[in-house]
């Protein structure tokens, strides 16, 4: 039987390719700069971010999928599956050029459907898999139910982040060179939250970096009266392993009774930095 739905999302949504093909996913990549050498995010480990900026202390730079990146994809789908209709669940729009990239491709192609998850990262990964989930059940809901039920999903997923540092936002011009003294004298970490798709420092706090995580967990997951089924909690490179301990410790004395760790992949890493961490849950009636 053809698949009527095909999913396809960006690089940046963190499903690694091994799980993009056991998730029937398609993946359209992203990019990141160092130096002269622009390469593929995903076609390479996030710790080489790390090790660039600290050979060069030079920022990485990350752009967006361009036209002809979905052009090849949406292309390649409809050849092997001409039946099938194309569902992209974009990377939040406010934040790269991606999702008018899949609207410029998408012209003359009337079996394909754009939604802006208004999520980054993890964030459009956890929509992805519940809009998985959503056609597992219904099969064959109709275009119009579909878009409005993943529109709800999205609303749903909530999803923020704690840098263990400032450096990597100084180094790419996103905060003042007070705001990193301030937080390397005071121990100050704030928290960028995604927020229609903007991602913005919200809430700040002070101590070490393990207390930071599991105060975060629990104001977090009160505030947005967070399902207890299911939590994804990320990492990016060199988060110790003794943060994790707590981080998981925390969630499951919270109630959390399924539990995924997922690793930042390099346009995160890029902006977030090495050892950070973050939440990713939905809201829920538990």
């Amino acid at each position: 039987m053809m698949k009527k739905w095909i999913i396809v999302a960006e690089s940046g949504s963190d499903i690694t390719m091994e799980e993009a093909k056991r998730w029937g996913i398609e993946i359209v990549p992203m990019h990141v700069t160092m130096g002269e050498e622009s390469r593929d995010d995903g076609s390479f480990p996030p710790e080489e971010i790390c090790q660039f900026y600290d050979e060069k202390k030079i920022l990485p730079k990350t752009s967006g999928s361009v036209p002809n990146d979905f052009t090849v994809v949406f292309d390649r789908i409809h050849q092997q599956n001409p039946e099938a209709r194309i569902l992209h669940l974009a990377y939040s729009a406010v934040t790269t050029i991606s999702l008018d990239s899949s609207r410029v491709a998408a012209q003359g192609r009337d079996y394909v459907t754009i939604i802006d998850t208004k999520h980054v990262s993890v964030g459009q990964r956890a929509i992805v898999l519940q809009t998985l989930e959503l056609l597992e059940r219904e099969p064959d809901i109709d275009e119009k139910d579909l878009v409005r039920k993943v529109q709800d999903i999205c609303d749903n997923t909530k999803m923020c982040f704690v840098p263990s540092n400032l450096v990597y936002l100084h180094a790419g011009g996103r905060c003042s060179n007070l705001a990193l003294v301030g937080s390397q004298i005071l121990k100050l970490h704030p928290t960028i939250e995604i927020l229609d798709g903007h991602l913005l420092t919200t809430k700040k706090y002070r101590g070490s970096f393990g207390k930071v995580v599991q105060k975060l967990l629990r104001d977090y997951t009160e505030k947005n009266h967070l399902d207890k089924s299911r939590l994804w909690l990320i990492w990016s490179p060199y988060l110790s392993d003794e943060i994790k301990r707590l981080a998981e410790n925390t969630a499951k004395e919270l109630g959390f009774r399924e539990i995924s760790w997922i690793k930042t992949g390099c346009v995160i890493t890029t902006h977030g930095g090495p050892g950070a961490f973050g939440i990713v849950g939905t809201v829920g009636d538990n």
